[in-house]
């Protein structure tokens, strides 16, 4: 018979170290076991504010975080085997230490106590169902990664980095046509001075000064009538990006991508990104989609910071160099683009080498020479050849006729394991 009855949570023996998530109401609302397990500790870390939510002991250490905040991790593993607490902000595993700790600690040496989350505080004022919310982390990260996840309808909680960053957003959020969205800044949540405004993006960014600078904001996207969806879907329109006529087009380049076949976690390398349309749409599909851009030319590398920005994934790597010399030293891809240099010395063969077992290697083709070139190429590393041909209607005297754009052909290779 299975014993149903639930059991305490207790430290076994090895367990020294506690991290307590603790909000702005701080001794006030720990649990019992998070204060035992305070007064139990010689040794206290924890941010400034934090610390300052706990009465000073003169048994107890109090070690702020050091800068970097990377020697942390030594100083707490020097204290080894002693009791030693964490302060946290909330939820030390929502984007707090307690995860980083998890990675370094086995879990027998590790206790984590969370609080409620300023996510769970916002969702609990605004009425907010947060499997309906998407959470963006904005402190040591680039607020351009909002951009993602813009969407009519879309309900955001953006975690500040400081009290600048609702202006910031803001002027962001109208800058890409969403200055109708509302805006809802809640400054020390769950404290005595919790505080709530409110305003559009347009007019918050027309002048509205900086906020607290412990506070998150609560974004209810609402788009311009003439602003450009953006699907996360590929194949974004070609308008979606500013190129110099270097573009993969929407059309070849759904195809493109389908073939690719992004999937979380992986890597992949664009070789001649021109405008960075490739790597970049295959880091929308998912967010945990990695990608590198290899591009010779400094006016087309410009393009691709403007258009990875203004497209949500800052997090795309840019290397300036051609290929196959730029190609040294590179993380291991899973799937490779070559939009350009197809045909140059080696670029193929080193692409080839250096592709995972299992990996997908997509290529394209537009002139006589290259398609050439992948014929030869499909010969020695197997793989299909497709021709796609795309016309579009456009005026004819007073009529419309299809104007046929050049065609395209693509070899798909995968890579045997």
């Amino acid at each position: 018979m299975i014993d149903m009855t639930a059991t305490p949570v207790s430290t076994t023996p090895c367990t020294w170290l506690t991290v307590i998530g603790i909000g702005e109401d701080g001794l006030a609302g720990l649990s019992e076991t998070a204060r035992q397990a305070l007064d139990e500790a010689r040794l206290l870390f924890g941010g400034a504010r934090h610390l300052a939510l706990v009465p000073e002991r003169p048994d107890q250490e109090r070690h702020p975080w050091p800068s970097p905040f990377e020697l942390a991790y030594a100083q707490l593993l020097a204290r080894r085997g002693q009791p030693v607490c964490v302060l946290a902000s909330g939820d030390p595993m929502f984007f707090g230490i307690g995860a980083s700790l998890a990675q370094r600690l086995p879990p027998e040496e590790l206790r984590i106590l969370p609080a409620p989350s300023s996510v769970s505080l916002a969702a609990a004022r605004l009425g907010w169902a947060l499997q309906d919310v998407t959470v963006i982390p904005a402190h040591g990260r680039p607020l351009a990664r909002v951009n993602l996840h813009l969407a009519p309808g879309a309900r955001l909680l953006v975690l500040s980095a400081d009290g600048a960053t609702p202006r910031r957003l803001a002027a962001q959020l109208t800058a890409r046509g969403y200055g109708p969205s509302r805006l809802t800044v809640l400054e020390r949540l769950g404290g005595a001075c919790e505080r709530r405004l409110e305003n559009t993006a347009a007019e918050w960014s027309a002048g509205v000064e900086d906020c607290a600078a412990l506070n998150l904001i609560a974004v209810e996207c609402q788009a311009d009538p003439d602003a450009l969806p953006v699907s996360r879907r590929a194949g974004l329109p070609d308008a979606a990006y500013e190129h110099d006529g270097q573009l993969t087009k929407r059309d070849v380049r759904a195809a493109t991508l389908a073939r690719l076949a992004p999937m979380p976690g992986e890597l992949l390398w664009d070789v001649g990104a021109g405008c960075g349309s490739i790597g970049i749409e295959w880091m929308r599909a998912d967010e945990r989609c990695r990608a590198i851009a290899i591009e010779s030319d400094a006016g087309r590398r410009a393009l691709i910071e403007r258009n990875r920005d203004a497209l949500g994934v800052p997090d795309l790597v840019l290397v300036a160099g051609r290929a196959p010399e730029a190609l040294e030293g590179l993380q291991t891809p899973d799937s490779i683009f070559i939009g350009g240099g197809l045909t140059v010395a080696g670029v193929a063969e080193r692409c080839w080498s250096a592709l995972k077992p299992g990996g997908r290697l997509v290529a394209n083709a537009v002139t006589i020479q290259s398609e050439a070139f992948l014929v030869a190429l499909r010969e020695r590393i197997g793989g299909e050849l497709t021709r796609i041909s795309v016309a579009h209607a456009a005026p004819l005297g007073r009529f419309d006729g299809w104007r046929t754009a050049m065609p395209v052909t693509l070899l798909t290779a995968v890579k045997p394991r």
